[in-house]
């Protein structure tokens, strides 16, 4: 897999003027650029710049309306149903937020669930804020239907992740997981690597065990059977079922309690229908909030501070790597694979973006050199 190395401040300005281009307002497509960027620096490559090419082609085939605006169809003090009306993802998602953490700042918890949306990044950024509001942040989002339940050899459920975060010092708690037993992202960068992937990633169109990665997708996205393992593999002995079971969890708090679609009808004839849950909690409800929050703090650090395996000399708390990942890439700059750079030159062709502004003189699709580690 070849890499170049490309600058944050770079790279986020080439998505506000490619979203810009799109039609979405300069705050619209800041909201959208900030969701993207955190999973880069994070290093959650899959679903960072990555994802451009898939938010092009959902607003080229028109599943993604650029227009389109959240609105709200069913509200009490705690809780809302938001119809997202086909409309980007990342601005839906951070609607339904910032209304949670409005409704727990008033009455202590917001649980707000949405309907008719798109593909809305990391769950992590959602529940990061609410977190940094002071709050307990959970978001959860189904998906197009690419994972496989227990036993099963179609594809029924969304990768479904589910992300919980919770401040604490020096850092907070921040936990962002699909239920599946990884994401289709992941299938996607060790396809353009044309790696195959881990045995139990995931199983063909028999339900057989499939390391090929370029075949598990084509079948996904032919409806043709097979697709990613829930989190434990294809086994109960491996725990396939506690995978399941998380899945259908995120799936009631998204889909069903908004009464919209389910995964597997997720993402047919060109339409998203993408659903998520966006929930707040003031740790205040409990009682003292200063006191629980340095109690969880203390804790995270007993497991830091812990006895080690043998091998290994540190343990790290859920959101840790994350942070130090972040003070790295906002230095050294964010990793991007050189076909995913392809695919960003395509997208500034087709909006009219001067790619070379952005990345150098010269554009990946005119000179690469796998030997070099550009810096742009």
């Amino acid at each position: 897999m070849s890499h170049v190395k490309v600058q944050v401040p770079a790279m986020k300005s080439f998505c506000m003027e490619v979203f810009e281009k799109f039609g979405f307002t300069e705050e619209e497509s800041r909201i959208i650029t900030g969701v993207l960027l955190m999973a880069d620096v994070y290093g959650i490559e899959s679903h960072g710049a990555q994802r451009l090419v898939r938010y092009h082609k959902g607003i080229q085939s028109g599943m993604i309306k650029v227009d389109a605006k959240p609105e709200v169809v069913f509200e009490t003090p705690v809780s809302a149903v938001i119809d997202g009306h086909e409309g980007m993802g990342q601005l839906i998602g951070h609607f339904a937020m910032e209304l949670a953490i409005k409704k727990a700042k008033t009455a202590g918890i917001g649980i707000v669930t949405v309907r008719e949306s798109n593909h809305y990044g990391i769950a992590g950024y959602y529940a990061k804020m609410a977190c940094d509001e002071g709050l307990i942040g959970i978001s959860s989002t189904n998906s197009e239907a690419i994972v496989v339940p227990t036993f099963g050899k179609q594809a029924m459920l969304g990768t479904n992740p589910i992300a919980f975060a919770m401040p604490a010092d020096p850092y907070p708690f921040l936990f962002d997981a699909s239920t599946s037993i990884v994401t289709r992202g992941k299938f996607e960068m060790y396809n353009k690597a044309e790696k195959p992937v881990p045995e139990g990633w995931g199983v063909d169109e028999n339900g057989h065990p499939c390391t090929d990665p370029g075949r598990v997708l084509s079948n996904i996205k032919a409806h043709a059977g097979g697709g990613i393992s829930p989190l434990g593999g294809a086994s109960e002995l491996t725990g396939s079922h506690k995978g399941y079971g998380n899945a259908m969890v995120a799936e009631i708090f998204t889909s069903i309690l908004s009464m919209g679609m389910t995964s597997n009808y997720n993402l047919l004839n060109g339409h998203g229908g993408t659903c998520h849950l966006c929930a707040a909690i003031d740790p205040a409800i409990f009682g003292d909030k200063d006191a629980i929050i340095a109690h969880l703090s203390t804790f995270l650090e007993e497991l830091r501070e812990s006895p080690k395996r043998e091998g290994h000399d540190r343990i790290y708390t859920h959101g840790e790597k994350e942070v130090f990942a972040e003070k790295d890439r906002l230095v050294n700059g964010i990793d991007v694979d050189v076909k995913t750079l392809e695919e960003m030159e395509d997208c500034a062709e087709y909006t009219g973006v001067d790619f070379n502004k952005y990345f150098g003189n010269l554009g990946v699709k005119v000179h690469f050199d796998p030997s070099e580690h550009t810096q742009y």
